[in-house]
């Protein structure tokens, strides 16, 4: 061991990054290389911190200083983990890459997770090709709360059945879009997940155009009078 001893977790929801309960089942015990644990695990924490649609990391992302996901204690011992690391992560099929034809010798590397796979898919059948240029690096963290610390602070106590809905909505909508919708609940004062899933359902079906998202009170009349009028009380 090097370096100061480890202080301990801060115990902040805010801080917390999901890892897939398959990593614990099915992966841990089967991984006795440390550089490719160290890569899977920094491979979820930096998939986490994106709000693309379709996630996916650079060889560089994982190098990328102030990242907060950092291989080693120096440079050249994090590119010695990720250079061992990485190709035995994918040999496991924990990760999936994508080599790119433009520019060459570009891959691409997604989490072997529905999301991940979908994204491979539409980037193999031609439905998606990423834009490297606006590729959202791992770059400094700037933390922020998230949704489930965004409801506890915002809308109420944070009961097991609300965990859940709010884990099927990071499944079904980017993380954006349900930030917004929360705000817009918020506005409106109608503080709860039935508003914000009608809000979300009404973008995804009627669309979201930019307008929109620079005038709440538009997207709150929309989703008050349109179809999903039904289910809000107002």
């Amino acid at each position: 061991m090097s370096g100061k001893p480890f202080l301990g977790f801060s115990g902040s929801k805010a801080q917390l990054t999901p890892v897939p309960a398959e990593f614990f089942r099915e992966l841990l015990g089967t991984i006795d290389s440390l550089a490719e644990l160290k890569v899977t695990l920094a491979a979820v924490w930096l998939l986490n911190q994106q709000q693309e649609k379709m996630r996916y990391l650079l060889r560089a992302d994982f190098l990328q200083p102030g990242s907060g996901a950092s291989l080693a204690e120096t440079p050249q011992a994090a590119e010695q983990t990720l250079d061992e690391g990485l190709p035995l992560a994918v040999a496991r099929g924990t990760l999936l890459a994508a080599p790119l034809t433009e520019p060459a010798g570009e891959v691409l590397y997604f989490l072997n997770t529905p999301r991940g796979r979908g994204a491979l898919r539409a980037l193999q059948t031609g439905a998606w090709q990423p834009d490297l240029g606006q590729h959202e690096t791992a770059g400094v963290v700037v933390e922020r709360p998230n949704i489930f610390k965004r409801y506890e602070d915002e809308f109420g106590p944070l009961t097991p059945l609300v965990a859940d809905t709010l884990r099927d909505m990071e499944q079904l909508y980017p993380q954006g879009w349900i930030e917004e919708s929360m705000r817009i609940a918020v506005q409106a004062n109608k503080r709860s997940l039935r508003y914000v899933e009608a809000v979300l359902r009404s973008w995804q079906e009627k669309g979201r155009d930019e307008k929109d998202r620079r005038n709440p009170e538009k997207d709150r009349r929309r989703v008050i009078e349109g179809e999903y009028s039904d289910f809000i009380e107002h």
